[in-house]
């Protein structure tokens, strides 16, 4: 018993005095190991008079267990003093600048987006946003799209179990507005749009600004001078401008815009087509409430990488999305 009683005095004191975890560990495998001093004493009981087993036995096992407890709780303090000591060593000094810090840049595509926001602003249109998630009245029935009309076809639009779709023009935007107030209305309509295309000039998603004036006199004439001093101020130069007939189920009548465009290869100028527009449609006048005995209008519409891409001589579309670094610092 006096065995016992040295080797649990020399433990905890050597427990107590150890710096660090390895030499603990050592300590453990010293006292609690299979070598160990205290396994060593559970061995003597097959030697001692079956009388003296018992007491013997406890008296181990109560030494084992007190060691045992003592490595455990030296060890916590051991790791949490070596833990304070960590954070001591790589504590950062917060009011110190940045490393490597580099000033970030707006996408081209909002670039471009903000641009024209701005200078229809100045015009005196309104913003006007609506959801992305659309129902068909406000994506096609509206604006007199017939049954049979192929922008409704699955292999454009995309469509949610329940009817819905997602928005093939910010259009629907114009219907909304012109259901619930009264004209005139000057709005322009910007956000992203869906349709099932992609390739060089075309993605899945992408942005567009559409436009809606309508009010007592108003004629195509308004339309075209509208949209040459936006062409002109967007591109910063006197551009020549083109109008063709067209067809579009929600104006009438319809036409594209052309703008007279350098060729990259030094040949002569040519044409590019940026936006549709028309006048509005009666049907499209009536169907939300309007006159259209009274009332006339236009309306407008563009793809902002389209001239995104005029603007800032970019070649390929998907370049707008493929979050390459070296491309998009060229904007900062």
């Amino acid at each position: 018993m006096d065995q016992i009683r040295d080797i649990h005095a020399r433990a905890s004191e050597e427990v107590a005095a150890c710096a660090d975890l390895v030499r603990l560990d050592e300590l453990r495998v010293a006292y609690l190991g299979k070598k160990g001093q205290v396994t060593a004493l559970l061995k003597q009981l097959a030697d001692l008079p079956p009388e003296e087993r018992k007491s013997f036995g406890a008296a181990v096992n109560t030494v084992r267990d007190a060691i045992t407890v003592a490595l455990a709780t030296r060890k916590a303090e051991l790791e949490s003093l070596a833990l304070e000591n960590q954070l001591l060593s790589q504590q950062v000094d917060v009011s110190l600048p940045g490393r490597g810090e580099a000033q970030g840049g707006l996408h081209p595509v909002t670039l471009a987006m903000q641009r024209a926001i701005d200078i229809f602003s100045r015009m005196g249109f309104d913003v006007a946003t609506g959801p992305e998630v659309e129902h068909d009245h406000y994506n096609f029935e509206a604006l007199n799209f017939p049954p049979h009309h192929p922008a409704r076809a699955m292999h454009d639009t995309f469509y949610f179990g329940d009817g819905r779709l997602l928005r093939t023009h910010t259009s629907p935007v114009q219907i909304r507005v012109m259901e619930k107030q009264d004209p005139p209305y000057r709005i322009i309509a910007p956000g992203k749009v869906y349709r099932s295309d992609s390739d060089q000039t075309h993605t899945p998603m992408f942005h567009q600004i559409e436009g809606l004036l309508v009010g007592e006199d108003v004629s195509m004439a308004h339309l075209k001078g509208i949209l040459r001093m936006f062409v002109n101020a967007f591109f910063e130069r006197s551009l020549g401008l083109r109008f063709r007939p067209s067809y579009f189920p929600f104006t009438e009548p319809s036409a594209e815009v052309d703008i007279a465009w350098a060729r990259q290869d030094g040949a002569e100028p040519g044409w590019l087509e940026i936006l549709g527009c028309g006048m509005v449609h009666p049907n499209v006048l009536s169907g939300c409430g309007v006159d259209p005995e009274r009332y006339t209008g236009y309306a407008f519409g563009m793809g902002v990488e389209r001239i995104a891409m005029l603007r800032y001589g970019v070649t390929d579309l998907r370049q707008f999305f493929e979050n390459d670094l070296q491309f998009l610092r060229q904007f900062h």
